[in-house]
C-alpha cells in the first residue's frame, strides 16, 4: 500500500496549492477529495448530503468529520483506503483530532504530516485575493488551529517557501522513507 500525505494547516496557507504541484511533479500524488455537505465551494470536494453522511456513519464508514462555515466535512474509510491502493493520496485537515483518525485508521498506512503554516498577515492578504468578503470565520479558523511543528515529519511556512519548493520537499521525504 502506498504511503499518504496529510496537509495540516489552518485556511489560506496553501494547502490546495500545494497539493496541485505535487500532482503536477509526480502523477502517483492525489488529491483525496473530503465529503462536503452543505453551503460554501465545492471545488476540491465530493458534494454530498447530510443523509448520504449519515448513512455512512451509520455503517461505520466515517474516520472524520467536522462541521464548519455552515457545512460539514467528512473523511470516509472505503474511499481513502481505495486511494491509498492507486495513488499517494493528499489528505487536507485543519484539526488535530482528524490527524489522529487518520494516521490511526488504515493499519500499515504510513502517513507524512506536512504542517503548513504562514503567518496571519499573509492569510488575510490571501482571504481578500480570493474575493472572501467576510473572512473572519476563516480567520477564527486560523486562530484556532494548533500549532503541531512538534508531531509533524515536515514543517513548511509558505511565506518562505513557493509552492514547487514546498512540494518537492514533501516528494524528497515521501520518497526518502520509500
Amino acid at each position: 500500500m502506498n504511503p499518504g500525505i496529510i496537509l495540516y494547516g489552518p485556511p489560506a496557507v496553501g494547502k490546495d496549492t500545494i497539493t496541485r504541484c505535487l500532482e503536477a511533479l509526480h502523477e502517483r500524488y492525489a488529491l483525496f477529495p473530503r465529503l462536503k455537505a452543505g453551503r460554501g465551494r465545492t471545488n476540491g470536494y465530493r458534494a454530498t448530503t447530510p443523509a448520504e453522511i449519515e448513512e455512512l456513519r451509520r455503517r461505520g464508514d466515517i474516520l472524520w468529520e467536522d462541521q464548519r462555515q455552515g457545512a460539514t466535512y467528512a473523511i470516509d474509510r472505503s474511499r481513502l483506503t481505495a486511494r491509498l491502493a492507486e495513488h499517494v493520496p493528499v489528505v487536507h485537515l485543519g484539526q488535530v483530532g482528524g490527524i489522529d483518525a487518520v494516521t490511526g485508521a488504515i493499519p500499515g498506512t504510513r502517513w507524512v504530516v506536512v504542517f503548513v503554516w504562514c503567518p496571519r498577515e499573509m492569510v488575510e492578504v490571501r482571504l481578500r485575493n480570493r474575493g472572501i468578503e467576510d473572512p473572519a470565520e476563516a480567520l477564527r479558523a486560523w486562530d484556532a488551529a494548533p500549532l503541531i511543528s512538534d508531531r509533524a515529519d515536515l514543517t513548511i511556512n509558505t511565506l518562505l517557501y513557493d509552492p514547487e519548493d514546498a512540494a518537492r520537499q514533501i516528494h524528497e521525504y515521501v520518497t526518502a522513507i520509500g
